[in-house]
């Protein structure tokens, strides 16, 4: 018996066997940083082992308390609810485990850190291979996963204010690649459209690969064959950059530093499951979301449904990459081109698109600024 907390990292998994080797990177890099502790890893799906059987051998290696920390961004679904009801259930089987559950990565000056320095590097090599372009003619976009969760969606557009302020770029956009809108192909043909830019900077604000950065760096090569006159850089998504692990770190350290438990989100969530059912972002903006969609704010023209165990989201990209009426399902599934449905991870782009290797990284460079003076 260990007379120090293990701690399990948990993910919602991908059928993508490159996402789950990085989430191991992740858990390898802080049981570095933690002689100590068991450090384990577990998924709520489509990959094993699961949340429940990694606690199940944590307790059967002799651990008595257990730190579990979400791998994720941001707070949505997965992380207020279903990894909750996981430990919750497990709890419930072993009074004699004390659990505890941190917080998500968030909002951290570490995480900003992590993004500028993978934007830095790519503007680096993309400068010394295609020649500099200054920035105030540099559009970045920073691209989230999209969710039904408002909350989480948010943040992704002030993770782009965020990098702009600090990073001089002639203008930033937000865009998605799930269940969210715009997305980012539409992002980028629109600014174009409006403005002259020489380089569009596409950042994927991801931990680990998937279908959906995929999509992102497929339609990244769309744009540069639509426009042959613009340099666009494609930036490889945060996987386990050493500020992410500090990040990890330091919520560890909030759970350490929480004698009381009142930050404990498992303990929330219980209270939550007490008092009714628990709510996705603060009650006034589920109430303003639920307002927008009930009188056809959303701008999808009453298509637009997310749901908790089965999110349909009606993907309309007018003027877009892909085209066509395409319906996503899940947070992994894809249909691009035409008229289809994606079920599972299996993906039916037509057109353009190819696989792009863990840290993707490269510019496309086809002639002249065609900046028009404006810049």
């Amino acid at each position: 018996m260990s007379d120090t907390p293990a701690i399990l990292i948990c993910s919602h998994g991908s059928r993508d066997p490159r996402a789950v080797e990085e989430f191991g990177l992740v858990a390898k890099a802080l049981g570095a940083r933690l002689p100590d502790s068991k450090v384990a890893s577990g998924f709520l799906e489509f990959a094993r082992p699961t949340i429940t059987e990694s606690l199940e051998a944590l307790v059967a290696d002799g651990a008595t308390e257990i730190w579990a920390l979400p791998g994720m961004l941001f707070a949505a679904m997965h992380m207020k609810t279903d990894i909750p009801a996981e430990l919750d259930a497990f709890g419930k089987a072993h009074p004699e485990v004390a659990l505890r559950f941190g917080a998500e990565l968030g909002l951290d000056w570490r995480m900003m850190e992590a993004a500028k320095d993978r934007i830095e590097t790519a503007l680096a090599a993309a400068d010394k291979t295609f020649g500099k372009v200054a920035r105030k003619d540099t559009l970045l976009v920073v691209v989230g996963r999209g969710t039904s969760d408002p909350d989480a969606n948010g943040n992704i557009a002030k993770v782009a204010r965020m990098l702009w302020d600090v990073m001089g770029f002639g203008w930033v956009e937000a865009g998605f690649s799930g269940l969210a809108h715009p997305t980012a192909d539409v992002v980028m043909l629109r600014e174009l459209q409006r403005d002259a830019f020489r380089r569009v900077v596409v950042f994927p604000y991801f931990l680990f690969t998937g279908i959906l950065v995929d999509r992102i760096y497929d339609w990244a090569d769309a744009v540069a064959d639509r426009y042959p006159e613009v340099q666009v850089v494609t930036v490889p998504y945060l996987k386990d950059h050493p500020r992410v692990i500090e990040t990890f770190m330091e919520r560890l350290q909030d759970i350490a530093r929480d004698a009381t438990g009142s930050l404990d989100r498992l303990a929330q969530y219980r209270a939550w499951k007490q008092a009714g059912e628990p709510l996705e972002g603060e009650p006034w903006m589920k109430k303003l979301f639920e307002h927008e969609h009930g009188h056809g704010g959303c701008g999808c023209g009453g298509h637009g449904h997310h749901h908790h165990e089965e999110a349909h989201d009606h993907e309309h990209a007018e003027g877009g990459c892909c085209g066509g009426h395409g319906h996503a399902h899940d947070d992994d599934h894809e249909c691009c081109g035409g008229h289809g449905h994606a079920d599972d991870d299996h993906e039916c782009c037509g057109g353009h698109g190819h696989a792009h290797e863990h840290e993707h990284e490269h510019a496309h460079e086809h002639g002249g600024c065609g900046c028009g003076g404006k810049h």
